[in-house]
């Protein structure tokens, strides 16, 4: 979704009244990282066991493939470079079901060339300029556009009907990542990068009603968010608010527009002085100045998740892969029949944006099928849209992660509310020196309110330089043929 597009439901916003001065700036540094940055975890991706599909499995699939194109590939190999595999290690390892579509519609098979996580963009430069011919790459927000600045990816449109209702469903997504009329991710899911955790049983002694209730009533926001954040914390008596890893970048793209992102001309834009995010970080600086944010700074800049389970933290904004596999391992250490999710509330008198997160690929420059990747790329938006499919992904949810099934079905509802309200900042993939202003300093750009530091004076600081930076890739990207 477009800037303009994103803005014209939030533009009118006025500051929410009533928010608590807070003057002092705290000194410290903040050395730690999201540990949310794989790739190709299970936590957007329909997956099937592949031990002999059952009968009901194979009908589904071949049901979903009639919604495939026809078409012939003259090259039925294309070459996928990662730091993991996407074929199976053994036989009945789970496969993702747009890997096993593409094996049976196309014969299609991708070949896989190793690398390390740290190392993949030099492997990739490697192998380009060597001719090579690898075909994609996993997507990769935060190589985003500066892996088009650098040479590394090549656009997609001449590969793929974006016109289609197969491709339309994620059209606003697509457009983020389009520059100079030119589309550069085949984006094959969205889904909601962070989710509003908490226990149920914390909720219920004391006394508040539950988030999903509220939410279902239309009065799942800010306020409301806040309010009970306010009745719950206590650091006297070891109650704490809202943890997690970037939960200010989940608040921030809440009310609709994100730091950098692009326009409908495709230009790349830079929004640090626009009123929502002004509106956004004020809110977060108001948390903060309230004690409703973690001290992470008494707990040695770690957080500390496991007192959700304890009853003794309120809310966690996290991805929804910190509840995947044994419930032993959780983040939350809630039990699973206590685990309560609802979407990351936004402003009472905003559209639900969310920040999204998306599953798909790019194309490589240099690629040598890249037919063969489109028809990979169009396996899996139908593996991540069809029903059926998704019903057997469900399951092994269930079994896998000892999700309830109502667990299962509100996540998929915060899922809907991210492709339809999605959100996204491009940051932290313009360059090393934009991101180190925007989204990885703790005491500047959007961590800074949860650090003690006001909006006014953090704006201050950085926007001049950030308007420049953003400008000059844009700049770099307008001169790409």
């Amino acid at each position: 979704m477009k800037v303009k597009r994103l803005l014209a439901g939030v533009m009118a916003l006025s500051l929410a009244a009533g928010f608590t001065a807070c003057g002092s700036t705290e000194e410290a540094s903040d050395n730690t990282t999201e540990a949310a940055t794989t790739t190709g975890t299970t936590a957007a991706t329909v997956e099937i066991n592949t031990e002999g599909l059952k009968e009901e499995e194979q009908s589904e699939l071949e049901i979903a493939m009639a919604k495939l194109p026809d078409r012939e590939l003259e090259d039925t190999e294309i070459k996928w470079m990662s730091h993991y595999d996407l074929n199976p290690s053994t036989t009945g390892e789970s496969k993702k079901v747009e890997l096993e579509m593409f094996e049976q519609k196309y014969g299609g098979t991708v070949t896989y060339y190793p690398t390390t996580y740290e190392n993949r963009y030099n492997d990739l430069s490697t192998y380009i300029l060597g001719g090579e011919g690898i075909d994609f790459f996993g997507e990769d927000t935060y190589n985003f556009p500066k892996g088009i600045v650098s040479g590394m990816f090549q656009p997609i449109d001449d590969y793929i009907d974006l016109d289609s209702e197969l491709w339309q469903q994620f059209s606003n997504a697509m457009d983020v990542f389009e520059f100079n009329g030119k589309h550069y991710q085949f984006v094959t899911n969205v889904y909601a990068e962070q989710v509003c955790l908490y226990n149920k049983a914390t909720i219920e002694e004391n006394g508040f009603d539950d988030p999903w209730e509220l939410y279902e009533n239309g009065e799942w926001n800010w306020d409301t968010f806040r309010e009970m954040l306010l009745q719950f914390v206590d650091e006297d008596s070891g109650k704490y608010g809202l943890d997690g890893w970037y939960n200010e970048k989940a608040l921030l793209l809440s009310a609709g527009v994100p730091f950098v992102g692009t326009d409908d001309s495709g230009s790349l834009v830079c929004n640090i002085n626009d009123a929502t995010i002004e509106k956004a970080m004020n809110y977060q600086y108001d948390l903060y100045c309230n004690g409703l944010a973690f001290p992470i700074d008494q707990f040695n800049w770690q957080i500390q998740t496991q007192k959700m389970g304890e009853g003794n933290e309120l809310f966690l904004l996290y991805g929804t892969w910190g509840v995947q596999g044994d419930p032993s391992t959780w983040a939350s250490a809630i039990e699973p029949e206590n685990l309560g999710i609802v979407p990351v509330p936004s402003p009472a008198d905003s559209d639900p944006y969310q920040s999204a997160a998306i599953s798909g690929y790019v194309l490589c420059k240099g690629a040598s099928n890249p037919e063969g990747v489109a028809a990979l790329a169009e396996c899996a938006v139908v593996a991540n849209t069809d029903e059926g499919l998704i019903a057997i992904s469900g399951r092994k949810s269930k079994d896998d992660n000892e999700w309830t099934d109502e667990f299962i079905e509100r996540k998929k509802e915060i899922d809907a509310l991210a492709r339809e309200y999605p959100v996204y900042d491009l940051a932290s993939g313009c360059s090393t020196e934009i991101a180190s202003i925007a989204t990885d300093g703790s005491e500047m750009g959007m961590r800074a309110a949860f650090h003690g530091v006001s909006w006014a004076t953090n704006r201050d600081s950085i926007a001049d330089t950030l308007i420049m930076l953003v400008d000059e890739v844009d700049q770099k990207l307008k001169s790409i043929e």
